[in-house]
């Protein structure tokens, strides 16, 4: 029906192109940001799931760093004990020297004093070496390195008293042949006390090694599981912005076309 009131083709034409407008605004959007999933209304559930994956990324890659750090500490610590070692080796090579009888006493009470020194240089190590404010060689506290939420998602790692006091050294001298043979079985007690406190922080640190692996590979897997939900198809995006391009136009063409359409009533009226 030719009408001038109600341009019903006009009317339908603009709504058509209004559909491709949104179409295409949302394919630009889609393709600018990278992201299928924009708001809550292109995919509500999709949304909920992603958010939930990005959290728990987040803590994984955390946990990692967590696990990272503590391995920066038990180095340090670690590398504390590797000079122990060498003045563990020196004062039980004095100790040697001193049970021998060929020394004179004042021979035997300058090695003594270097014995002594060598004791308190230990002790000054354990008391002093940090990280962060943490000491795990003066005495035998706990650190607990969290890596997720879960209960078992902690390794504990356990200090070891590195002192003078703590590997028996505090009566220890070789001022008498019969003292720095007692001192030789003392210093032998010290150095497997250091072994095992050296060890075990090696093989704490093997194990965040493991820790720090596993955690980078679930959260890779969890952000490729993220981005097949979230992330744009750019070839299908693009069909789409084409397809939307065209459409766009035609629809523009056809509402012109639709507007022009009263004008031929005129020509009955004239």
């Amino acid at each position: 029906m030719l009408a001038i009131k109600n341009n019903i083709m006009a009317a339908n034409a603009a709504r058509h192109l209004g559909m491709s407008y949104d179409a295409l605004a949302q394919s630009v959007e889609r393709l600018s940001s990278g992201l299928r999933i924009n708001s809550a209304k292109d995919d509500a559930a999709g949304l909920a799931v992603r958010e939930l994956m990005r959290a728990d990324i987040a803590v994984l890659e955390q946990g990692a760093r967590n696990a990272q750090d503590a391995i920066s500490m038990l180095q340090t610590f670690e590398g504390a004990l590797a000079t122990d070692d060498e003045i563990l080796v020196r004062m039980k090579q004095l100790a040697e020297q001193a049970s021998t009888g060929s020394y004179a006493t004042a021979q035997r009470t300058i090695m003594n004093n270097e014995f002594a020194e060598l004791a308190n240089e230990l002790d000054r190590i354990a008391n002093s070496t940090e990280f962060n404010g943490i000491s795990m060689l003066d005495d035998s506290a706990t650190v607990t390195i969290r890596f997720g939420g879960g209960t078992n998602d902690t390794i504990d790692i356990v200090g070891s008293d590195m002192t003078k006091s703590g590997l028996g050294l505090s009566m220890a001298s070789i001022n008498s042949t019969t003292s720095a043979t007692a001192a030789m079985a003392t210093m032998d007690s010290a150095i497997n006390t250091k072994d095992t406190a050296r060890a075990a922080f090696g093989y704490k640190m093997n194990r965040l090694e493991g820790t720090v692996a596993v955690l980078n590979v679930q959260a890779e897997n969890l952000m490729a599981a993220e981005s097949r939900i979230s992330d744009v198809d750019v070839a299908t995006e693009v069909a789409k912005l084409t397809r939307n391009q065209v459409l766009a136009q035609a629809g523009t063409a056809m509402l012109a076309q639709a507007n022009a359409m009263p004008q031929m009533a005129l020509t009955l009226l004239r």
